[in-house]
C-alpha cells in the first residue's frame, strides 16, 4: 500500500559490476525494459530535451542493449536527467552534521525574528517583508561567527554529550536554519490572522487566545501532514525539479565553496559563483536606489502615456497600472519579480505558456471585451483590484449591512450590485478555467505516472539524488499521517467549541478540496515554477453552500485554500532537503517545531499590535498600521461570504456568462493531449509544451498584478532562458540561477534599508519630473475612463439578484 507503514532499511546504493557475460546480457535487457517505461513516463515532460528523446528513440528502435546501458547509466544513474538539475545539485553526498544545536538555535532566533517583524509590518502600508532571501544570506556570517566563538569540543551534562561547533558552519546546517524560517513565513506572514484581526477589529468578535493559537496552528500544520503523505509524488520522482529551490540550491553551494569556474564549460568564464553573486547582489543594491527612490519613473516606465497623460484611449493602451501596458518597458527588478517571482527560475516552456495566456486573454479578448463596452467596461478603467457600484464609486460594503454587520438584502437592493473591471471580471472565469484544466491535465499526462507511484511507493525506479536519500532514515507515513490526523481532530474543535457559523459538515467539504487539488497544482508548480491558486474557488464554493456567513467564509478560505498553500511550501522545502541531502527526520522535525512556534510568536505579536498601537487598523492612523490585508480580507468577506456569488455569476446575473469557463477549462486539455500524442516529429517538441493550466491560470495574479507586469516579466525570462539558455548554454547553467538569488537578494537588502531609514523617518522624494510629474497620467491616477455618470444619477440594470 501507498501509505503502509513500514520499517526503513538503509540500503546500499553503491554500484554493482556484471562478473559474468550472462549478467551483462540480463542488465542489457533490464537496461531497455527501464529505459522504456522512462520514455512512456516523460515523452510529454516539456522539460525532457528533445534530443535526449530521440536518442531513446533510436536506441530502443535498434533493440541495442549495450548503448542502453551506457544512455540509461548516463541519464538515470550518474546524474539526474534534467541538466538544470545537474548543473546545480550534486550527484553525491558528503558526511556532514545537520541536526546540530548551532542550527536550531541559529534557526529557531531567526524564525522568531522574522516571525515578529514580518506580522507587525503586516499592519502597515507600506509594508516590508524579511525573505527567505534574508536569512540564507545572514545566517552565513552568523554561523561564522558562531565558529569564532564557540570551541570544537565535545560537553557532558547529566550523561547527555553535545558539541557546540561540531566543525565548520555548513551547508547541510544552513539548509536546516533557511527551512525552519521557509516554513514559518515562507509566505509572508500567517494569513490566519487575516481572518482573526477582521473577526476582532472589523466585525467586533473576539474568541481569545485558545481560538487564536489553534486556528493558526491547525491552518499550517494540516498542510504539512498533505505534503509528507503526498511526498512520493512530489519530491521524490526527478521529473519534480522544483525550479526555485534551484536558485536556493545555487546560493547554498556559492557561499560555502568559493571555488573558479571551469572556463571550458562556461563559455569562457572563469569567475567563481560566490564573487559573481558579490558583484551582481552590489549591483542589484545600488541600482534600485534609483528606480526606490532617485527616480521612480522607472518603475512604470509607459513613456507613450508621459507624452499623451490626458489621453483615455492611449492611456487605457498603454498604461501600466490601469491599462493593457502594451510596449512593456521597466528598469525595476521590483516590477519584473515582484508579483511572479524571479523570471530566471521557470523554465522557458512555463514562461511562454504563460504570456500565451496573458497576449491571448488579457489582452486580445479582454480589448474586444472593454471597448464593446460588455459589462458597462465605459465606466471603468481596464483594470483594478477594487469592486464599483452603478455610480462609478468604489463599492461601500457598509451600505449594504445593518447596525450588527450583517449583510441586509434590502439595503443591497436600494444601493447597487457589483460591478467589477474587464480584467477583474476575466480572472474569475480564468480562476474556474484552470481548476477545472488542472485535473483533466494531470490525470491525461501524469496519470500513469502517479498510480505506479502510488503502488510502488518507496519501491519506484529512483535517480540519483533518491538513491543517495536512502542512506538515511525516513520520516515514516505515519508520522505525517499522525499529524494530519491530529490537526483535523484540533481544526474541528476550532470549527465547533466556538460561536464561528462554520458547521463541522462544511469543514468536510472544505478539506476535500486540498485533498484533491494539492497533488495536481503541486505537479505543476513543481515543473514550471507557477502555482495556481485555489482562493477563488473556495470563496465560490462557500458562498454557494453557506450565503450570509461571513465569518465561516473567511474560515473556509484559510482551511481550503492556504491548507494547499502551506503544503506546496513544506514540499518545495522537502526537495531543497532531498537535493541538499539533509536527513529526512531532521527535515520533519525543524519545520514542524518552528511551524509550530511562529504561528505562537505571530499571534501574540498580533495581539500585542491591537492592544498596545493606539488607532490600530483605522484609515488614519498617525503611523500607518491600517491593517490593510485584513481590511481586503473583511471586504472579501462581505462580497463572497453575504452578498456571495450568486448574486454574480447565476441566472440572470451581470457576470453568469463565465461560468462557461468551467467547460472551457475541462475541454482543452484533452485536445492539447490527443494533439500530443498525434503530432508528427517535426512539430512536436511545440505541442507537447503546450500546458492549459498555466495558459488559464498562469496570470493568476492579475489583479494585482497587471498584464503590464507579466509581459515585462515574460521578456525577460524569455533572454534568459531561450535565447542566453541556447546562444550560451555552458554560461547559463553555471550563472542562471545564482544571478537570480544575487537580483532578488541585492533588491531585498536595498528596499529594507531605503524603507527603515527613509520612509519610516517621513523623508520626502527628490523633488522632480521622474518623480511627481511622470504619475500625472490618467493610467497612474486610475481615471482612464471613456463615460462617467452625472451626479445623482447611476448605469446598469434597474434591478439585479
Amino acid at each position: 500500500m501507498a501509505f503502509g507503514f513500514r520499517k526503513h532499511v538503509v540500503e546500499d546504493v553503491s554500484p554493482k559490476s556484471a562478473s559474468s557475460d550472462e549478467n551483462a546480457e540480463t542488465t542489457g535487457v533490464e537496461a531497455l525494459n527501464r529505459l522504456r517505461r522512462f520514455k512512456e513516463q516523460h515523452e510529454l515532460d516539456p522539460n525532457l530535451q528533445i534530443e535526449e528523446l530521440n536518442d531513446l528513440d533510436v536506441v530502443l528502435a535498434n533493440s541495442n542493449a549495450e548503448k542502453g546501458v551506457e544512455v540509461k547509466t548516463a541519464s538515470l544513474e550518474e546524474n539526474s536527467p534534467y541538466p538544470e538539475v545537474s548543473a546545480v545539485v550534486r550527484n553525491y553526498d558528503v558526511d556532514l552534521p545537520a541536526n546540530t544545536i548551532r542550527a536550531w538555535v541559529i534557526g529557531m532566533v531567526l524564525c522568531t525574528v522574522g516571525s515578529a517583524v514580518n506580522m507587525l509590518f503586516s499592519l502597515k502600508n507600506p509594508s516590508v517583508q524579511v525573505t527567505t532571501y534574508v536569512i540564507q544570506l545572514v545566517a552565513y556570517p552568523i554561523g561564522l561567527v558562531w565558529d569564532l566563538i564557540f570551541p570544537d569540543r565535545q560537553f557532558e551534562i547529566w550523561g547527555a554529550k553535545f558539541n557546540l561547533k561540531p566543525g565548520k558552519f555548513n551547508f547541510k546546517e544552513h539548509v536546516v536554519i533557511v527551512v525552519m524560517s521557509n516554513a514559518a513565513y515562507g509566505g509572508g506572514f500567517l494569513y490566519a490572522t487575516d481572518v482573526l484581526i477582521a473577526q476582532q477589529v472589523f466585525y467586533g468578535q473576539h474568541f481569545g487566545w485558545a481560538f487564536q493559537l489553534l486556528f493558526g496552528v491547525t491552518t499550517l500544520c494540516t498542510g504539512y501532514g498533505l505534503a509528507g503523505l503526498g511526498r512520493r509524488f512530489l519530491v521524490w520522482p526527478a521529473a519534480m525539479i522544483w525550479p526555485s529551490d534551484l536558485v536556493n540550491a545555487s546560493l547554498f553551494y556559492a557561499l560555502h565553496d568559493h571555488a573558479p569556474s571551469d572556463p571550458v564549460k562556461t563559455n569562457g568564464w572563469s569567475i567563481s559563483r560566490y564573487r559573481w553573486f558579490l558583484y551582481v547582489m552590489g549591483g542589484a543594491f545600488v541600482w534600485y536606489w534609483f528606480p526606490g527612490w532617485i527616480f521612480q519613473g522607472l518603475s512604470f516606465f509607459t513613456f507613450v502615456c508621459w507624452a499623451a497623460p490626458k489621453s483615455v484611449v492611449v492611456n487605457k493602451i498603454f498604461g501600466g497600472l490601469h491599462g493593457y501596458g502594451l510596449l512593456p518597458t521597466t528598469l525595476d527588478w521590483t516590477v519584473i519579480s515582484g508579483y511572479v517571482l524571479s523570471p530566471l527560475i521557470p523554465p522557458f516552456h512555463a514562461i511562454a505558456n504563460t504570456v500565451a495566456g496573458v497576449i491571448i486573454f488579457f489582452i486580445v479578448v479582454s480589448m474586444c471585451l472593454h471597448f464593446s463596452g460588455k459589462w458597462y467596461a465605459d465606466y471603468f478603467v481596464v483594470q483594478s483590484s477594487s469592486a464599483f457600484d452603478n455610480t462609478g464609486a468604489v463599492y461601500d460594503v457598509s451600505r449594504v449591512l445593518n447596525e450588527d454587520l450583517i449583510f441586509d438584502e434590502e439595503k443591497y437592493h436600494s444601493y447597487s450590485p457589483l460591478f467589477l473591471s474587464t480584467q477583474f471580471a476575466l480572472s474569475y472565469g480564468l480562476s474556474f478555467a484552470a481548476v477545472a484544466a488542472v485535473i483533466v491535465h494531470v490525470v491525461l499526462y501524469h496519470g500513469k505516472e502517479i498510480m505506479t507511484q502510488f503502488k510502488l511507493a518507496r519501491k519506484q525506479e529512483d535517480d540519483i539524488h533518491m538513491k543517495l536519500m536512502k542512506k538515511y532514515r525516513d520520516a515514516e507515513d505515519w508520522w505525517y499521517l499522525v499529524l494530519f490526523a491530529v490537526m483535523i481532530g484540533l481544526s474541528f474543535v476550532v470549527c465547533c467549541a466556538w460561536p464561528t457559523g462554520f458547521p463541522a459538515w462544511a469543514y468536510v467539504i472544505c478539506m476535500l478540496i486540498p485533498l484533491v487539488w494539492t497533488i495536481p497544482i503541486g505537479i505543476i508548480q513543481a515543473i514550471s515554477n507557477v502555482q495556481l491558486g485555489l482562493n477563488v474557488l473556495t470563496e465560490y464554493v462557500i458562498g454557494y453552500m453557506l450565503p450570509g456567513h461571513p465569518l465561516a467564509m473567511m474560515m473556509f478560505k484559510n482551511y481550503g485554500y492556504i491548507c494547499m498553500a502551506q503544503a506546496l511550501y513544506f514540499s518545495q522545502d522537502l526537495k531543497l532537503g532531498h537535493y541538499m541531502k539533509v536527513p529526512p527526520r531532521v527535515m520533519f522535525w525543524s519545520q514542524l517545531v518552528a511551524s509550530v512556534w511562529s504561528a505562537v510568536v505571530q499571534i501574540a505579536v498580533m495581539n500585542w499590535a491591537l492592544g498596545t498601537i493606539p488607532g490600530v487598523c483605522s484609515d488614519d492612523q498617525a503611523d500607518h498600521y491600517t491593517c490593510p490585508n485584513g481590511r481586503v480580507f473583511f471586504t472579501a468577506s462581505i462580497i463572497w461570504g453575504a452578498i456571495g456569488p450568486a448574486r454574480m455569476f447565476s441566472g440572470e446575473a451581470l457576470y453568469s456568462s463565465l461560468q462557461w469557463f468551467w467547460l472551457v477549462g475541462a475541454i482543452t486539455p484533452v485536445i492539447t493531449w490527443f494533439a500530443a500524442r498525434r503530432a508528427p516529429k517535426s512539430i512536436f517538441r511545440f505541442v507537447r509544451s503546450i500546458n492549459m493550466p498555466l495558459i488559464f491560470g498562469g496570470s493568476n495574479l492579475i489583479p494585482p498584478a497587471t498584464s503590464y507586469t507579466y509581459l515585462c516579466w515574460g521578456t525577460v525570462g524569455m533572454i534568459f532562458n531561450y535565447y542566453i539558455k541556447r546562444r550560451w548554454n555552458g554560461w547559463w547553467l553555471q550563472y542562471n540561477y545564482i544571478t537570480s538569488a544575487a537580483l532578488d537578494c541585492g533588491l531585498v537588502v536595498s528596499t529594507i534599508i531605503i524603507f527603515f531609514t527613509l520612509y519610516l523617518t517621513s523623508a520626502q522624494l527628490p523633488k522632480w519630473y521622474g518623480n511627481y510629474d511622470v504619475f500625472d497620467t490618467l493610467d497612474q491616477t486610475g481615471m482612464a475612463i471613456k463615460s462617467f455618470v452625472a451626479d445623482g444619477e447611476t448605469f446598469g440594470p434597474t434591478s439585479w439578484p
